[in-house]
């Protein structure tokens, strides 16, 4: 069927579950879970967006598609001069319809992407040189900018912030931690949550997300406890092979001369996978997608030294495993110390927290206390107390001091693990080739974490800025426009939030505005078409 632009979202969503309901001749409850069985080549309706990811980026995403628009508030000044004269020029149009590469020219900040800066300095004004400004934007929810969509999450909205360990604090301010729209601290207020610090715990965000969608109205795009298998293209369009492989870079807007006459190439996604049942049980699902958005994160996967004996029992790869063995008693009255491998943030938190346990810890990392990159370097003094007392014992209660030696920490900087053996033992390389056994209780490798993609064609490898890789956040991410979020190597394929270096909340939220800037044009130039005619009558097939 054809939708017209003055459909209300209410209206759209409706039509859906009809729609399904006609399509499979009987009533379904949930909007668009299909059952498996049902073959592509069915009459279905196809979703404009699909989101597979239901953490900040994908909320962040799903509230702008939902129609709300940014704008400069009419009392705003923003503290960059040059930024203010060029929101001036345009005040009456909203961010998302503007022109981002214009408006972003010249910005820096701690993104390697320009409109995740300009969209953090838009809402966080000046925030890295210690200002505490508030947002230069206000909201407005304008119903007929709706895109359909849908969110998948494995878990409630808010994503891997649910599985955090909940005793200690985020890295980032609970202000930059907030979605548009929705102030934290007021939040927190009216939750008469007792707020201590900037800083607050885990446990505390995920619940701030999981409110943000149902206070948003977004709950009615998200679909909880769904896990993907694959997601992967369908060619539907009837043309020969060799047509079909020169339009492979093509995007879904993009015209073709067929007999004279201008037809839209329709080449969408097929997304595949199962909801859990309240009793355990598996649902198959299956719908079809126009555009897929990626934003998993970087939790799936916990990075792994593939050395030998890492699989042994005990060699743990997260904080939660870490958490339940201290809670079972498993290292209570054990004389030998935890091992704990890592130089990050994660593995300073299994430091604190075998620390506040009376757990003896050996501390084994590849680089040199000095070294400007360590995340510490980064972080003032003041703001994060408790980990410049992990890198203050890093740097003085090495294994090459003697004197004063403290029994419960000692750092073996620039070691690097060789092995595990089955007696509980590790053997230790450093720098210098000299090689080390010691006796350990338990063994935490904390050496960061990967996206799993493996539901795309080569698990992702092929979209990454070095092909043929694993896609990591840090070394690898998935290569895109940056304007647009768009995948370069494969069209209507986006990605935002860590898997394109965006690991701070402050700064996926400018995928999300990249992103719905391009389907908004991209859907309004499909709306021309279908009213002119030249569309076929199909809408979205």
């Amino acid at each position: 069927r054809t939708y017209s632009g003055t459909e209300t979202e209410g209206q759209l969503l409706n039509s859906f579950v009809q729609y399904f309901g006609d399509s499979l001749g009987r009533k379904i409850k949930r909007m668009p879970l299909i059952e498996e069985t049902v073959l592509p080549g069915d009459s279905l309706l196809t979703l404009p967006v699909v989101i597979i990811g239901n953490g900040p980026s994908g909320i962040c995403l799903s509230y702008l598609l939902s129609g709300y628009r940014p704008y400069l508030s009419p009392e705003a000044i923003h503290p960059n001069p040059i930024l203010h004269t060029k929101l001036e020029e345009a005040r009456h149009l909203s961010i998302v319809d503007q022109d981002l590469e214009y408006l972003s020219e010249g910005l820096e900040g701690r993104s390697s992407n320009p409109v995740a800066v300009l969209f953090d300095t838009l809402l966080h004004p000046d925030a890295d040189f210690g200002y505490d400004y508030p947002p230069v934007l206000h909201w407005k929810l304008e119903q007929h900018h709706y895109i359909p969509h849908i969110v998948l999450g494995k878990g409630p909205p808010g994503g891997a912030w649910h599985s955090m360990e909940g005793s200690m604090l985020t890295i980032s301010f609970g202000d930059w931690m907030e979605l548009p729209g929705l102030s934290f601290k007021e939040w927190a207020a009216s939750k008469r949550r007792n707020i201590k610090s900037d800083r607050v715990m885990p446990e505390e965000i995920a619940c701030y997300y999981k409110h943000y969608v149902k206070v948003m109205g977004l709950q009615k795009n998200f679909r909880d406890n769904v896990y993907i298998t694959s997601v992967s293209r369908l060619y539907r369009e009837k043309d020969d092979e060799g047509r079909s492989q020169q339009n492979e870079d093509n995007s879904t807007q993009d015209l073709e001369m067929e007999d004279g006459q201008k037809s839209l190439i329709k080449r969408n996604w097929e997304v595949r996978g199962y909801q859990r049942a309240a009793d355990g049980s598996h649902v198959p699902i299956c719908l079809f997608a126009e555009n897929v958005a990626l934003a998993t994160g970087t939790f799936d996967s916990p990075g792994r030294l593939q050395v030998e004996g890492e699989d042994f029992p005990f060699v743990l790869h997260s904080m939660s495993d870490f958490g339940a063995a201290i809670s079972k008693g498993k290292l209570r009255g054990k004389a030998d110390p935890v091992l704990i491998v890592g130089a990050g943030l994660t593995a300073a938190d299994a430091v604190l927290c075998a620390y506040n346990n009376n757990i003896p810890v050996v501390h084994v990392f590849r680089r040199r206390v000095t070294d400007t990159s360590l995340i510490f370097k980064q972080l003032p003094k003041k703001l994060y107390p408790e980990y410049h007392k992990v890198y203050h014992m890093m740097c003085t209660q090495s294994h090459t001091v003697d004197s004063n030696q403290h029994s419960a920490y000692t750092s073996f900087p620039e070691h690097n693990v060789l092995s595990f053996k089955p007696e509980m033992k590790c053997v230790l390389q450093s720098a210098s080739g000299l090689k080390k056994i010691l006796k350990f209780s338990i063994a935490l490798v904390l050496i960061g974490s990967h996206p799993n993609l493996f539901f795309l064609k080569d698990q992702g490898h092929n979209i990454g800025h070095h092909s043929n890789q694993p896609i990591t956040c840090k070394g690898n991410p998935i290569e895109i426009d940056p304007y647009t979020y768009e995948c370069t190597k494969e069209a209507n394929l986006f990605a935002l939030g860590p898997l394109v270096g965006d690991n701070f909340v402050r700064f996926l939220k400018g995928g999300a505005l990249g992103i719905a800037r391009c389907l908004a044009i991209r859907q309004k130039k499909k709306h021309e078409l279908i009213e002119s005619g030249d569309g076929g009558g199909e809408g979205v097939p």
